[in-house]
């Protein structure tokens, strides 16, 4: 057992995971994966936003077909259900690499790739001692060097395989550099019986010519296959309310709430799917709270709109207000250093699961999601109007507890104009949200009058 080859890393990892009260069991993909495997040389590259349960999975596959330490794992589970599970489980050296899971010192690309090459060698070597290898040699010649010498495969398991494209340090070279790597190590070798590869961000663009055209990938707005398997769907967030209901003396979340604050995300079939970190952190804590936590600029939505305010100004400010905007979505957009246009902010935005895209829209998913956007415009004023307006919320809300029915006036006065000025009168949301406007103004002085 090595560090990557045939580690206890997943099958530990996975074998806690389904100890967890709100674990859902979503072994029945590897039953999907048992055809692919049986032909050889295939390759399935998974992109799905953060927090969709992308390293549960790979996890589960290294943990199943693996042949590091056996945990009693899936004997308990849907996929001991299949016909061919025996001859599956545990039956093949597993390459599981986490490419998150670097030297901590780490400051150029150069250091990075060679702290991964040198453990990979390193397993291979003390696996496969009674092969002869150059000492000069690389990853790719050694896989190659035991095959020839023992007919062993493998199958490769990478997660965040796209995280070096988020290392300040990492230049358009490097990551030139880095695809060249992936595909010398993996494309038309016959030591490959599957590479499994899960990441945020999609292959397409990254290769300049055909280096990575060898995978087939399946993201949320593309494909439909695999999709019931990352994220939650309507009947198990169901299931797990129910257990909720029996784990919980004092209930403090019910199942409406979870559908506003953490749903809202759809498959290309049109499926409704919740962020599944959010809902177990909620049925853990019995609490309905925002559980997206922030790990760095690529996390924080200003990051996005930051290059291009005034193109994507106003679709916030719909969004915000509870509607979707039409956008055509280019994934590949989001692996640009500099998001400019709108369409590259959008798909960007899409992409990490700040928006969801449905019916050739864009929105913001769910409640969690929207207190983020409303944060940011209360606080970034190169928003203009926007953050302005946000402002006049705050204290209209103030004006309302404290019954100041002139503030109120004001306020909405104040709206009326500022969305008048924008919009003009030929947009038919936009005058809705006129009218909407002019019918609280007038149900404020009924207010007014009454009061006298």
């Amino acid at each position: 057992m090595g560090f990557y080859l045939n580690s206890v890393k997943p099958a530990e990892l996975y074998n806690n995971e389904t100890k967890r009260p709100y674990f859902v069991d979503k072994t029945r993909m590897l039953e999907e994966l048992f055809p692919l495997v049986d032909t050889g040389t295939q390759y399935v590259c998974i992109t799905r936003p953060r927090r969709f349960g992308k390293t549960i999975m790979a996890n589960m596959i290294g943990a199943f077909f693996g042949k590091s330490k056996e945990l009693p794992i899936f004997e308990r589970l849907e996929i001991a259900k299949a016909p061919d599970y025996k001859k599956y489980k545990h039956q093949y050296n597993v390459v599981y690499i986490d490419f998150s899971k670097v030297n901590t010192d780490c400051e150029s690309y150069s250091e990075y790739i060679a702290y991964i090459k040198d453990i990979l060698r390193d397993d291979l070597h003390e696996a496969f001692p009674d092969v002869r290898y150059r000492q000069r040699g690389d990853a790719a010649e050694d896989f190659m060097r035991i095959t020839q010498s023992t007919g062993e495969k493998f199958i490769f398991v990478f997660d965040e395989w796209d995280y070096i494209f988020h290392r300040n340090y990492v230049t358009d070279d490097d990551k030139a550099r880095y695809v060249a790597f992936l595909s010398n190590l993996l494309k038309d070798q016959p030591y490959v019986k599957l590479v499994y590869m899960t990441g945020i961000l999609p292959i397409t663009k990254y290769s300049s010519g055909s280096e990575l055209n060898m995978f087939k990938e399946y993201t949320m707005n593309t494909q439909s296959l695999y999709s019931d398997y990352f994220g939650f769907t309507e009947k198990e967030v169901d299931e797990l309310y129910a257990r909720y209901r029996t784990n919980n003396k004092e209930l403090r979340v019910d199942r409406e709430g979870l559908r506003k604050w953490y749903d809202g995300y759809h498959t290309l079939t049109g499926k409704q799917l919740y962020n599944p970190r959010s809902i177990v952190f909620a049925l853990e804590n019995n609490q309905l709270s925002d559980y997206w936590t922030s790990s760095g600029p690529y996390d924080e939505i200003f990051y996005y709109v930051k290059n291009n305010i005034a193109d994507v100004r106003n679709d916030i400010a719909k969004m915000v207000a509870g509607e979707s905007v039409p956008a055509e979505i280019q994934e590949y957009s989001a692996t640009s250093s500099e998001l400019k246009t709108r369409a590259e902010i959008l798909s960007a935005m899409v992409v990490y699961g700040f928006l969801t895209f449905d019916n050739g829209c864009v929105s913001i998913p769910n409640r969690e999601l929207m207190n983020k956007f409303s944060d940011m415009v209360k606080k970034e004023e190169s928003l203009g109007y926007i953050y302005r307006l946000a402002k006049e919320s705050d204290r209209m809300l103030a004006a309302t507890k404290a019954g100041d029915v002139d503030t109120m006036v004001s306020i909405l006065q104040h709206a009326h104009d500022t969305e008048t000025g924008m919009t003009g009168y030929n947009d038919e949301s936009e005058l809705s949200v006129e009218c909407k406007v002019e019918v609280l103004a007038e149900r404020i002085e009924e207010m007014r009058i009454s009061t006298r």
